[in-house]
């Protein structure tokens, strides 16, 4: 093959006829051992107003991830056909192996290998050019990934632990994976303790039953315990994750540990209590128990909650593997303290930019009443006609201290204008101050639904820890399949851990002052749902909680601040709840005294403001057409460059998926400018301010020019009827020569005959129709 001819090769080719015949002739089992063209991640979605659209121009994705054994990679091979030099994609190929942490990456254009080695050998170069037939070996490249992550000849063996292979081919995402390779490199090393920080939504659970699995087939772990705090988490693991399992696994229940399984999941309140013998966990031995996972260990260090510390304590000879969304990091509780530094941490952050994880909105709400504060006229008396002490109250009393009728009326009345704006049946969690609360607001929007609660009782329910009807229905307000309960009051219950996936609007009357609790109840919306058209989700706050999004902390890495001195135990003391989490109270208990009940008393909003996350992780207010603008601009520095663009493309067909790759999608543009512009002045009108016509007004102005003069009869009637449909449907498509096969078209004849008879062939036939276009968007005669 000459250089000439291999420089027309794509991409796909120079893959499939020199850069993968390299790498097997290397040693590589193409089967096992070399994969291609594999997603790492899908790119971000972007919202704005009720849109959002995948930023497909960030999606990561590896034309080569070569690995030691399934689900352990250790190298990346980017790939370019033979226009660009050797080590083009050495720098796309350095971000892929930074991602998944191995230390050899490559980049090819089929005429060599440019390599570059993160652990080289005392002399050797970082980067290098190797010929085609010299490809490191499979050996080398794994003696390369040892000596980057510290892993010993000893502990190969427990590292390449095979994964479980899923019957329908679900493999854990690239966070995942390293995940749970850390751990099982980490366990190979001896380490007794291990905290997994991963953000909500991101599938803690699933990567918690490959750890189990791999070491439950090494027989590392004979007996695993994995103790969660809801009586649901562990019924949904029965059934989902953790299924393969099979009749090895079984839940811990009637306060008996059941010798003759392996696998078991328990409450730890199924497990221990305020009495002697409560704490069943006594019942077996010390070292029965190899493997101890702990869900949502950041709730444990409260003092309602330290039951878990006395289990871990009792099977101290166990490897205890704590898992949370948010380290619980304060003066004197640290998870991090307890179980060491974090083996791998995924935040919030990276899953809404890699598009894992969905974004938000935020809709703040600033009430009158709240922010300006309300002081009873002197000798005024709440409902129960008892005189109202004389002092102002301001928002940190709402509901906590007195109650305002109207101002929960005014707070259902914003939930379900906006429900009702955009779908009444999407899945909302109001958070409220306390049960007392939860109840008042579950009336309130029962009254301002009005039909939609009529028509189904269930629309809205009180879901919390006093309510037997309510907890009933949790499974049903989680599952996607089931469409009521809709909305669910809560105060507490619905903070962690349940599986809400379909969860898409978070209402907050609530005051948080926890970063803890923040995180945990803004991780009920992060999951992303295609299936059931959930890619993001809104925050509606009256509270002004959204404030802790500007926190540094929100997603910054943990820190421990509890400092023992010299005398104190190293264990950190447990505190009272943290201020601003909130326990669920019994009914009928208060915060402090009874609250004041006041009818009457009018609220009105003062303002609304509208935010969405940025590209930096900020709060911005912006718009879909904001962010269009700036994304085309990132693309077409001015309008000559676009519309020489626009001109010089064939197929118009191409910008617009150009567009695509950003997020910006033009029918939902054209929602906002108007139904009747056509894609090319959408673009001119949002990113240049350039005035805009309809389609209909471009067609008509291309029929008074008398342009079709200088074609036959049938070719302007061909032509013609193509500017009709410009009119009617827009640019791409009339590009689309399966549009000859339609009305008026098939009168004259069929597609072929079209093309070949009436204008001597396809060649011609295209030109016209670039000259018709050229016609169409020729911005001096449009003017």
């Amino acid at each position: 093959m000459t250089p000439q001819e291999k420089q027309q090769l794509s991409e796909i080719d120079i893959c499939d006829l020199f850069i993968t015949p390299s790498i097997t002739k290397a040693g590589w089992e193409q089967l096992t051992q070399i994969r291609r063209e594999v997603t790492l991640t899908p790119g971000p979605v972007v919202v704005r107003g009720n849109m959002s659209s995948r930023n497909k121009k960030k999606k990561k994705f590896a034309d080569y991830v070569l690995q030691k054994e399934t689900g352990v990679p250790i190298a990346i091979v980017e790939a370019k056909d033979n226009k660009h030099t050797v080590s083009q994609g050495m720098q796309q190929a350095l971000g892929y192996a930074g991602i998944l942490d191995v230390p050899s990456a490559f980049s090819s254009n089929g005429d060599a290998f440019a390599s570059h080695n993160k652990v080289p050998a005392p002399g050797e170069d970082i980067e290098c050019e190797l010929p085609l037939d010299s490809f490191p070996s499979p050996d080398e490249i794994w003696k390369r990934y040892k000596k980057h992550r510290d892993i010993e000849d000893d502990e190969e063996e427990l590292v390449l632990e095979p994964y479980h292979k899923d019957a329908y081919g679900k493999e854990p995402r690239y966070y995942q994976t390293e995940a749970i390779n850390r751990v099982m490199e980490a366990v190979a090393k001896g380490q007794k303790r291990l905290l997994l920080v991963m953000a909500t939504g991101t599938g803690k659970t699933y990567t918690t039953f490959q750890i189990i699995w791999r070491l439950w087939k090494a027989e590392k772990a004979k007996r695993t315990l994995f103790l969660v705090d809801r009586n649901i988490l562990a019924d949904q693991t029965l059934v989902n994750d953790f299924k393969p399992f099979g009749p090895v696994m079984t839940k811990i229940k009637n306060r008996k540990i059941d010798p003759s399984y392996e696998i078991y999941l328990g409450l730890y309140q199924a497990l221990t209590g305020p009495d002697e013998a409560d704490k069943i966990f006594k019942s077996v031995s010390r070292d029965f128990f190899d493997l101890i996972i702990i869900d949502e260990c950041h709730r444990g260090s409260a003092s309602e909650d330290s039951a878990w510390r006395e289990i871990l304590d009792y099977f101290s000879g166990a490897t205890q593997i704590g898992l949370t969304a948010t380290p619980k990091e304060t003066k004197y509780v640290s998870n991090i303290t307890y179980f060491g530094e974090p083996v791998y941490t995924y935040k919030l952050k990276e899953g809404i930019e890699d598009g894992f994880l969905a974004p938000y909105k935020v809709v703040r709400y600033h009430l009158d009443k709240d922010l300006i504060g309300w002081t009873p006229p002197e000798g005024m008396t709440d409902d129960l006609g008892k005189e109202i002490e004389q002092r102002t109250y301001n928002q940190k009393d709402m509901d906590r201290i007195l109650v305002l009728n109207q101002r929960t009326k005014l707070v259902a009345r914003c939930v379900m204008q906006l429900l009702n704006a955009t779908d009444p049946f999407s899945k909302t969690i109001i958070f409220c101050e306390d049960i007392d609360h939860a109840e008042r607001m579950r009336v309130a929007i029962t009254n301002e639904a009005g039909q939609l609660a009529l028509d189904n009782p269930k629309y809205v329910m009180r879901i919390t820890g006093d309510s037997v009807e309510g907890k009933a229905e949790l499974d049903n307000f989680i599952d996607p399949e089931s469409k009521f309960p809709v909305i669910a009051t809560t105060s507490e219950l619905l903070t962690t851990g349940v599986d809400a996936k379909t969860c898409k609007l978070i209402v907050l009357d609530k005051t948080i002052n926890s970063m803890t609790t923040f995180k945990q109840i803004v991780g009920r919306g992060t999951r992303i749902e295609e299936e059931y058209g959930k890619y993001f989700f809104t925050v509606m706050d009256f509270k002004n909680a959204t404030e802790l999004f500007k926190d540094p902390d929100f997603d910054g890495d943990p820190v421990v601040i509890y400092e023992p001195g010299p005398d104190d135990d190293p264990v950190p003391p447990d505190p009272d709840p943290e201020p601003g989490g909130t326990v669920e109270e019994p009914p009928g208990v208060e915060y402090g005294s009874k609250k004041i009940h006041v009818s009457g008393v009018e609220v009105k909003i003062l303002a609304k403001t509208v935010e969405y996350r940025g590209d930096d992780g900020q709060m911005v207010t912006e718009s879909y057409a904001d962010y269009s603008r700036k994304n085309i601009l990132n693309e077409y520095a001015s309008l000559d460059d676009f519309i020489n663009k626009w001109n010089s493309t064939k197929k118009k067909a191409a910008i617009v998926a150009e567009l695509e790759d950003y997020g910006i999608e033009l029918p939902k543009l054209a929602e906002e400018v108007g139904k009747d512009y056509g894609d090319f002045d959408l673009i001119c009108h949002i990113a240049y301010d350039a005035p805009p016509l309809t389609r209909k007004e471009r067609a008509d102005n291309v029929k008074k020019r008398d342009y079709f003069t200088k074609y036959g009869d049938q070719a302007r009637a061909v032509l013609e009827a193509l500017l009709d449909k410009y009119a009617d449907e827009g640019v791409t498509c009339i590009e689309n020569n399966n549009i000859l096969k339609q009305a008026p078209f098939n009168t004259v004849g069929t597609p072929v005959e079209i093309i070949n008879d009436v204008f001597g062939g396809k060649a011609n036939y295209e030109n016209a129709l670039h000259d018709l276009e050229r016609e169409l968007f020729d911005q001096k005669r449009s003017a």
